[in-house]
This record gives C-alpha cells, sequence and structure tokens, in this order.
C-alpha cells in the first residue's frame, strides 16, 4: 500500500476553508458526523464562506445537529437562559445552519440533509422536513456513495506527540463511507479534521494516523464545551417501564440500550439488581412482576457485553458496578471454545488480556460521562472498542459467525412513541409525514433480534401521554404511520408490564397489548378490535388489568421513592439542588395550564397563594422581588407549583 503523503497542518479554521475550496471543483458535497463528532466551529466557518458566494453551492449530509435549548419565554426563559449559560458556556459554537433551518431561511444554493433529527428541534422546519432522508443508520454510507460525497469533515481527538488522530465519538460512518465511495469508482473524499483538546481519546479502532486525514486544523484556545446532554428526570412510569425491561435481560448476554429516560430506569435497574438484589426484588413485587422470585434475576456473575451503536450515560454505570464486563474477541476459533466451555487457560488469559466488553459507533452523553472517558484506566479504556456502525448493527458483510457468538443471549432495547394493538411501532414521524427524529438504528436491532435465535427486541412506551390537558393513549388500533411493521412484533413493554407478541396470533397480540395499556382507554380498544372480527365476542381482560391507572402506580412506587431506592436522577444530574426542585415544580405548572380551562383555575389558585418560603428557588429565577405584574403573576404560579411539588 502507497504511503499517503503528510496532511497539511493549519491552525485557522478561515485558512482550512481555503484549502477545502481550492481542492474541490464545483459545488461542495460534504459529509458531518452525527452528534459530538460534527465539527461546528469548521461548519460555521465553511457556511459563512459559502453564503457570501452563491456560485458555490453547498450539500451538507449530516444527521442529529445538536442545538442546546433556546431561551422560552416566562418562567421557562428564566430557568433555561442561566442553566444553558453555566452548561454549555457563553462561546458554545451554536450551528449556523440549524438557526437557519428553524427560521426557513436556509440560502437557495445550500442544502442540507439530514437522516436524524434532534427529537422534536425541527418539527416546523419545512426546509429540514423536505430534505429529510429516511434511512436505516447502516444504510446511510452506501447513500454517500450515491451521493458523491467529495469532503468528510470531523472533529477528532490528537495523540500528545501529534503522529496520531482519534475519531473517538464517531467511528460509525467514516470508515463506510469511504468505502462506499471508492466501490463506486469516485475518488476517495477530501478528510478534514478539526483538532479539539476537550474529546477525549480512544484509541483501538478509532485511531489513526494523522496522514489518514488531507487537511488537519487545530484552532488555537479557547475551546468550547463538548454538547453535554442534560440529564433529565425519571418517572414513576419511566421506572416501572425499566424495571419491567430488565427481567428479561440475561446474565453472561449482551445488551444495547438507546438513550432518554426510560434507558436511565432500566439502567439503574439493573445495577440494583445487582448490588442490592432484595431492593430490586421489592420494587418487582410492588409492580407485580410476573418473574420476581425467579432465580435467575440474581446478581450478574458472568456480567454483559455491551454491543450497542450508541454508549451512553447507562453504559458508564453499568461498567462501573461491574455489570458489563464479558469480553469478546475477534477470534471466531476462541470464541467458539469459550462459547462451548472448552476453552484453555491459555484461551481464558488471552480473553482477558485483549478482549473487550463494550462496543459502540459513536458515543453521546453528559460533562460527566466525558469526564469518565478522559480518566478511564488504560485496562478499561482499553475494552471499549469504537467500530463501524454496519459492525454494530447488523451481521451481514463482516464476519457474521463471529458476531452470532458474540452476541449471545442479546436483548436489543429501544423506545416508541406509539404502538397499535397489532404490533406495529410508530418511533419517529407523525402520520402528516413530520419527523420527530428518525429511525436510527431501531430497524437494525429489531431485524437482528428475529435473525439470533437467542435474541430479543424489546421496544418500551408509556402507556399514555398528556397533551393539550387532555390524556391520550399511545397503544392504539391503528395509526397512519409505521416505523416497525407488525410482522416483525417481538416485546413491547409499558408501565403496567411485558406483552411478549413474538409470532402469536393478531387475536393473541391484541390480548397481551390491551394487557399493558392504560385502563382507561382499554374498553375503547378491544371494542374497535371486536367490531373489526378480530377479538372474539365473549373476551373480556382480567381483573388486574383495571388496576392500570397512574395513580395506582404511584402508590406502588411511593415507598420506593421515599427511601431513595427511585431517584430522580439515578445516573446523576446537571441541574444543581434548587434547580432540580424547579424542574418538578415547572413540570407540575406545565401539567396544570395545558389547556385553558386548566390553565384559568391554576391562575386562580396561584392568586390566593402568598410568596414561597423556597427562597433559594424564588433568587434563582429572578423573582425574589417583583416588578409589575407580569412578574407578580409569575412568582404567584411559581410559588403554587414549588407548595404542589414540595418533598
Amino acid at each position: 500500500m502507497t504511503a499517503r503523503a503528510a496532511p497539511v497542518l493549519l491552525d485557522s479554521l478561515d485558512a482550512a476553508i481555503e484549502a477545502m475550496l481550492s481542492r474541490i471543483d464545483g459545488p461542495l458535497h460534504v459529509g458531518a458526523p452525527l452528534g459530538l463528532g460534527k465539527p461546528h466551529r469548521l461548519l460555521n466557518a465553511l457556511y459563512a464562506r459559502v453564503e457570501r458566494d452563491p456560485s458555490r453551492r453547498l450539500h451538507l449530509y449530516t444527521a442529529l445537529s445538536l442545538d442546546p435549548p433556546g431561551g422560552g419565554k416566562g418562567l421557562e426563559a428564566r430557568f433555561i437562559r442561566p442553566f444553558v449559560q453555566r452548561h454549555f458556556g457563553d462561546d458554545f459554537p451554536r450551528l449556523t445552519y440549524v438557526q437557519a433551518l428553524k427560521r426557513n431561511a436556509l440560502p437557495a444554493h445550500m442544502e442540507v440533509e439530514e437522516f436524524y433529527m434532534q427529537s422534536g428541534a425541527l418539527l416546523h422546519s419545512t426546509q429540514a422536513q423536505r430534505r429529510y432522508a429516511s434511512l436505516n443508520y447502516t444504510h446511510v454510507a452506501r447513500a454517500l456513495g450515491d451521493r458523491g460525497v467529495n469532503a468528510i469533515v470531523q472533529k477528532v481527538a490528537r495523540s500528545a506527540d501529534g503522529t496520531r488522530l482519534s475519531l473517538s465519538c464517531n467511528t460509525d460512518l467514516t470508515f463506510d463511507a469511504i468505502d462506499a465511495l471508492v466501490a463506486r469508482g469516485l475518488p476517495r473524499p477530501l478528510l478534514v479534521a478539526e483538532v479539539d483538546p476537550e474529546l477525549p481519546w480512544l484509541g483501538g479502532s478509532a485511531s489513526v494516523e494523522a496522514a489518514f486525514f488531507d487537511i488537519v486544523v487545530a484552532p488555537p484556545a479557547p475551546y468550547p464545551k463538548l454538547f453535554g446532554l442534560p440529564r433529565q428526570p425519571v418517572s414513576d412510569a419511566d421506572y416501572a417501564i425499566g424495571f419491567h425491561a430488565s427481567t428479561l435481560v440475561l446474565d453472561g448476554g449482551t445488551l444495547q440500550i438507546g438513550i432518554g429516560a426510560l434507558a436511565d430506569a432500566l439502567c439503574h435497574a439493573l445495577v440494583l439488581r445487582h448490588t442490592d438484589n432484595a431492593a430490586y426484588r421489592r420494587v418487582l413485587h410492588a409492580l407485580r412482576a410476573a418473574k420476581v422470585d425467579d432465580p435467575a434475576l440474581g446478581p450478574f456473575v458472568e456480567g454483559l457485553y455491551g454491543c450497542s451503536e450508541m454508549i451512553n450515560e447507562g453504559f458508564r454505570r453499568l461498567v462501573e458496578v461491574g455489570v458489563i464486563r464479558r469480553k469478546v474477541v475477534d477470534d471466531e476459533a476462541l470464541m467458539r471454545r469459550v462459547d462451548s466451555g472448552h476453552a484453555s487457560d491459555d484461551d481464558l488469559a488471552r480473553l482477558e488480556r485483549e478482549g473487550e466488553f463494550l462496543h459502540g459507533a459513536f458515543y453521546l452523553g453528559s460533562p460527566e460521562f466525558y469526564q469518565w472517558l478522559r480518566n478511564l484506566p488504560e485496562d478499561q479504556c482499553r475494552g471499549i472498542g469504537m467500530k463501524r456502525v454496519s459492525e454494530v448493527n447488523e451481521l451481514y458483510g463482516s464476519n457474521e459467525s463471529l458476531e452470532r457468538m458474540q452476541r449471545r443471549r442479546a436483548r436489543f432495547f429501544n423506545t416508541c412513541m406509539m404502538a397499535t394493538a397489532l404490533g406495529a411501532a410508530v418511533s419517529d414521524a407523525l402520520e402528516n409525514g413530520h419527523v420527530v427524529s428518525g429511525v436510527g438504528g431501531q430497524y437494525n436491532f429489531v431485524a437482528m433480534a428475529h435473525a439470533l435465535p437467542d435474541a430479543r427486541s424489546v421496544l418500551m412506551l408509556r402507556a399514555s401521554r398528556e397533551a393539550g390537558g387532555r390524556n391520550t393513549s399511545n397503544l392504539l388500533w391503528s395509526y397512519g404511520y409505521t416505523t416497525i411493521p407488525r410482522h416483525l412484533r417481538d416485546v413491547y413493554i409499558s408501565e403496567y408490564g411485558i406483552a411478549d407478541v413474538r409470532g402469536r396470533s393478531d387475536e393473541d397480540c391484541i390480548i397481551a397489548m390491551a394487557g399493558i395499556a392504560d385502563a382507561r382507554f382499554q374498553a375503547t380498544l378491544i371494542e374497535t378490535a371486536k367490531a373489526n372480527g378480530k377479538l372474539r365476542g365473549d373476551f373480556a381482560l382480567p381483573a388486574h388489568c383495571a388496576d392500570n391507572l397512574p395513580g395506582h402506580l404511584a402508590s406502588a412506587m411511593s415507598a420506593f421513592r421515599a427511601d431513595g431506592t427511585l431517584p430522580d436522577y439515578p445516573l446523576g444530574s446537571d441541574f444543581t439542588v434548587v434547580e432540580q426542585r424547579l424542574v418538578m415544580a415547572l413540570s407540575w405548572l406545565k401539567a396544570n395550564t395545558a389547556s385553558r380551562t386548566a390553565k384559568l383555575k391554576t391562575v386562580m389558585r396561584a392568586i390566593g397563594t402568598g410568596t414561597s418560603t423556597d427562597h433559594e428557588a424564588m433568587a434563582r429565577m429572578g423573582l425574589e422581588r417583583t416588578s409589575g405584574l407580569g412578574q407578580w403573576l409569575q412568582a404567584r404560579l411559581l410559588s403554587l407549583a414549588l407548595s404542589r411539588t414540595a418533598s
């Protein structure tokens, strides 16, 4: 193989852009990683340069363009603005193209195409909605090849001696995209790296020689903070879902999880199962879980192997307590001996020495999570392998027989917004076509669960939601959009239990799904099924299903909330103690002002409420002293909310 020339080393973003423009003729077809690996400052410099020159068209192909929360209005603004300033920093480089998309103001000679959006962030952007590409994660590299991408820009970490660079947070698509382009007979794209000293160094397959890139730019300090996802509180419903889900995880197996409060709840349940099994079983008993006395739900002896497109906060905690520790190596013969119980002492020594216990294609989390990665002991750091998404999200195209052995007893946990009684899932978009997020890797993992003999796909969802002052079921008879088709139905979990619907008849599937629905909506679901000839006329749900109500759940969980078994923030919080109280109060206020009638009632109660005794919370919101009627009413509303949510 011919050695590549040394990269052009620059310390100016503008110089890097000029170098790009000088080496690419015609339109710029630029690929950028999703999430953390997107070089915000470099992309903003590129945007500014091309915006001034309509003759240079720019097509950007990317996903998950992270943008800190906006300012909001009223009480929301009083809470968010100081938090954003502290958490993200005054100098965080918001992506210019995202701000333009939100205003539908992207210039005519620029185009942004995303295959996954920050959840709900671009629902009202017609430019973003029109140019959304619905793709499985593993098909993105192929699509980039089809589009003829001629440049890829990426944020990287640099070794101390400067000879190597780490793709660190995003090994997901870069290698696969290059291969896809070269396989089509197209030139290797121009590779441009932006060095970020804040980015944790990860070696192994994430590490490349500096010459892998054509241009390396290292802008001078100060360096903005990495984008930290604010950790959200976990509700009673979230915890119930997480604990039910944890009963499906088998010791010695494989774990994939998504992100968000449901994933946090599942990880906390697994931690408790391992570190305080008695308390874990008490929670299961309160939830009337079917497997509460199962000996297989003891602490993990062999541990789990993590294989997830995204490494996040939950995996950090599972590694710390010793749940994630089952190692694998990319040696088919050795893994076969381990799997059959015939591994020699030398095999086991090599497995311990060279094995990896966690594979991912990208990572994203809180500042605490990034600090954990930076400070990992060398032996633990070697256990984390960053891979191509084609290696993590599917079995085909690499070494299928090896991956089947590595991924034994796999449990793939993902979330959905809604599900139908016949087993279809709605995860990423609405029936009017508006995209909330994207398919991402969900379909990949559902399909892989059906391809592996002892794996299961588990889709988790809250049984109901409240919007505009109305409660609505998330378990529906039908919906005008589907992410996962009914023929791939497997396991669904709501706060009210588990519906195992793999291979079931339609009637049995409907019965199981109705059994985990909110009791307020069960009758309508069942009557609709009967009217459509899918359920026998004399069917009735068991009596205990009538308890599928938020009030019953809150009663079951209250003791565990009080004694700290189920904390509001099981994986840590980015909010101060005072802000945590405010989050609860503002959430209560939002729920109790969702409709015009509810808002009027809440305002009338607030008018009669005195000033809150929580002086710290009032001061944090700048309402310890008020000026004018508007501030006075805000203070009264906040006082009411704080009193209603005080523990």
